[in-house]
This record gives structure tokens, sequence and C-alpha cells, in this order.
């Protein structure tokens, strides 16, 4: 079905693996599109509950960009380049209403690193690095990088990373937030489907919702009180609410349906 990517749906979670392992896994136009495919169909297939993207083989999970595909753009395909990446990737991942999580096995640099933080939360092998070195092309990350770094471990170290285009360990990247596990390789996936088992067994409904409350927190939103109150209102509106609730009441294990 995709030429870049394998997919491998069981218990209601899709794991997206990028497979150009002879080129450590880099974004070209191709890996673009197909992931702007997969997750479309994240959003709109009911078997699909839950996501984890990763990278084939042991070495990278994304180890950047395709920069052969740079080098005849000008200022506006620039542009136009990264705004395609955005809108059909990087904020959909981010704004996906189902949990999509990055399992980072190995590099994750340049639009790796991107990739990564667009998911909405990473756990990486004890092998992963992690990086934004697009000064040492003459660039600056253009999928989101200078906002989502910024937002994960805050504006003096994500300056310090992206002016230096140093890298960072697994265990580094932990302490400053950027990871939330790191794991040996061989468990990486097993821990990634073990968190959304426990996360598919919550009200779909609901984890949508604190998806995009706490989206609107990371950016800072203004109105992310009032959408918070306000979506807290439409949750009374669901059948998981009243499963939910009920359940509670009845000491015994919700069902929830997504309604």
């Amino acid at each position: 079905m995709y030429q870049t990517l394998l997919t491998d749906l069981q218990d209601g979670i899709l794991v997206v693996t990028i497979n150009r392992p002879d080129k450590l896994n880099a974004l070209n136009k191709d890996v673009i599109e197909e992931l702007g495919k997969v997750v479309d169909d994240i959003y709109q297939n009911p078997e699909i509950k839950t996501a984890i993207l990763t990278g084939a083989g042991e070495k990278a999970f994304v180890a950047g960009a395709d920069i052969s595909e740079f080098t005849a753009l000008d200022g506006n395909g620039g542009a136009a380049l990264a705004k395609k990446g955005q809108d059909l990737v990087f904020d959909k991942i981010e704004n996906s209403p189902k949990p999509i999580i990055a399992a980072v096995n190995g590099f994750a640099l340049g639009g790796g690193c991107e990739l990564a933080m667009s998911c909405h939360f990473r756990l990486a092998s004890e092998n992963a690095k992690f990086g934004q070195p697009e000064v040492n092309l003459g660039l600056i990350p253009g999928y989101g990088g200078t906002q989502r770094l910024t937002q994960l471990i805050g504006k003096g170290k994500s300056m310090e990373l992206m002016m230096t285009a140093d890298m960072i360990g697994a265990e580094e990247a932990k302490s400053l937030g950027l990871v939330n596990y790191v794991v040996p390789q061989a468990e990486l996936l097993g821990r990634a489907k073990e968190i959304l088992q426990k996360i598919q067994a919550k009200a779909p409904v609901a984890i949508a919702k604190v998806i995009a409350c706490v989206n609107d927190a990371a950016k800072g939103d203004s109105k992310g009180f009032e959408n918070e109150i306000k979506r807290f209102g439409e949750c009374f509106t669901t059948e998981d609410m009243k499963e939910g609730t009920g359940a509670f009441l009845e000491k015994r294990k919700a069902i929830f349906k997504g309604k």
C-alpha cells in the first residue's frame, strides 16, 4: 500500500514504521506524502484507536530531511516545502483526536526530531539521539521545530541546541522533558503499546478533548481556560460520561464506546 512506510494494526494500535533504513529513514517528498495519507487514515478509520510512529532498523528514527531535494529551491519554494509538511503531516499529528506517540529508536535529527515532537509524547531507546542541526546547512527548522522544542524544553536550552546544532542523548532528552521514558531498544515498542493499551481503556471523546486542551496550553492560547470549560461541559452530553460515572458509582469497570 505504501512505498516508504510499513503499517501494522493490532488491538486498535497502528504501528507506522518509516522504512528507508539505507537512507536512515530520511524524510523526502514521498515519505511526507505517505505520512499525510496514513495520518488521514488514523483520523478516519474507526478500527484505529491509537498510533505509534517509529523508524526501521536500529540506527535511526528519522535522521533528517532529504537535503538533495533542497538544492533547487528558492525562497518561495522553501516556504512552500515547509508549509506543505506542516499542513499535511506535523500539525495534523499534533491535533489528531487519537493519541499518536513516537517510539524513537535511534537518530531523531532535524525533521526527524520535529516529527517526534509533533507526536503527543515520546519514548526513546537508549541509543536515541536528538538534535536540530539546521544551522549547519544555513537553515532553520521548518517543520515546527523552533516552536515545539521551545514548548517542550524551554527557551534557554532550545536556543542553545538550535544555535550550536549539538545532539543530545536519550537520558539528557528525558531530563529535559523531551521524552517520557528511556528503555532498551528491544523493549521500546512493547512499552509504547503498553501505555497505549492503558489509554485505549479510557473514554475516547475525553482523550480527544485532553489533547485539544493541552495543545492550547502548550501554545499559550489565551482562550485555554475558556476552551477547557466548554469541553468539560461537552463531556456531560456523552454516553461515555454516563457510563464512566455509572461504573464508578456501581464499583464496576467502565466500558466506553467513544460516543
